[in-house]
């Protein structure tokens, strides 16, 4: 009884009927299906993610294995990223690199099975010629954020003008 009020009436406290128990159950039980419903929609959102991981990690597999591959095809020459290789499969199965494209050997062609064109990225990745344009397109995406001149001497001087200051 603070200052003198009486909170609860405890007459009335004791005296519940059976419809306020089944009030009380039937909202206790609907509690219990929202939190049901709301636990397995989290759950989905988490097993979406985790299918979506899934799918990146077998691109990211698949990726560095066509990857290997193409770096240990045979190649009579000095790779240089940037530059697009063009990939044959002799009669023995044995797979190389050339510096021409199928257009380019002309009637000289040699008894062999284009496999396809790829550049050699900066980071020693392949990309297929059919993807250049794409990946260009992302990389495109992400040079809007650097600052114009990221050549290593530019960064070497931004970083000595900062720690001079």
């Amino acid at each position: 009884m603070p200052q003198g009020l009486l909170l609860v009436d405890a007459d009335a406290v004791a005296k519940s009927s059976q419809q306020d128990l089944m009030i009380l159950a039937a909202e206790i039980q609907k509690a219990d299906g929202y939190i049901k419903a709301n636990t397995c929609n989290k759950l989905q959102v988490i097993a979406e993610q985790i299918r979506f991981l899934q799918k990146q990690a077998e691109s990211i597999l698949l990726e560095a294995e066509r990857n290997a591959k193409l770096h240990h095809a045979a190649c009579n020459f000095v790779k240089q990223p940037g530059h697009v290789y063009h990939l044959y499969q002799r009669e023995s199965g044995q797979f190389y690199f050339s510096m021409l494209s199928p257009q380019e050997w002309g009637d000289s062609v040699p008894s062999q099975c284009y496999k396809g064109s790829f550049r050699l990225e900066h980071d020693r990745s392949w990309t297929p010629l059919s993807q250049l344009q794409a990946k260009d397109n992302g990389l495109d995406i992400f040079k809007k954020f650097l600052p114009p001149d990221t050549s290593a001497n530019a960064l070497l001087q931004s970083v000595i003008l900062n720690t001079n200051t």
